[in-house]
């Protein structure tokens, strides 16, 4: 359903296809973050909030879950933050007043040579 959205949302931007995947990519790894880490097997909601500019997607995924905290029986391997480093222009990790986790990203949606 977040992929969906942001498919959506960047449809027509004239995105690189590239680019639309790696941040199709990075939806799916801060979402199953929010849900597997943020609420740890309860339920919540995960907020998304995307904005274009120029060429830059903005992209926030925010839960209002238990926040980071290390989780010695976490299901995954652990990849998921750090392949989103790679893919994305640029990721910053907050831990907002209110509680729970907000991972805001950028990325290039043009990558194509001239």
């Amino acid at each position: 359903m977040a992929r969906d959205a942001i498919r959506a949302f960047l449809r027509g931007s004239g995105a690189d296809p590239a680019a639309l995947s790696d941040v199709l990519l990075a939806v799916s790894e801060v979402v199953t973050n929010c849900v597997v880490h943020g609420y740890r097997g309860g339920k919540g909601d995960v907020a998304m909030e995307a904005k274009q500019s120029g060429g830059v997607l903005v992209l926030c995924v925010a839960d209002r879950g238990n926040g980071m905290r290390p989780r010695l029986d976490s299901p995954g391997l652990g990849l998921g933050l750090p392949l989103v480093g790679r893919i994305a222009r640029r990721v910053d990790i907050s831990s907002p007043a209110a509680g729970g986790t907000e991972v805001r990203m950028c990325f290039e949606l043009d990558r194509r040579s001239p």
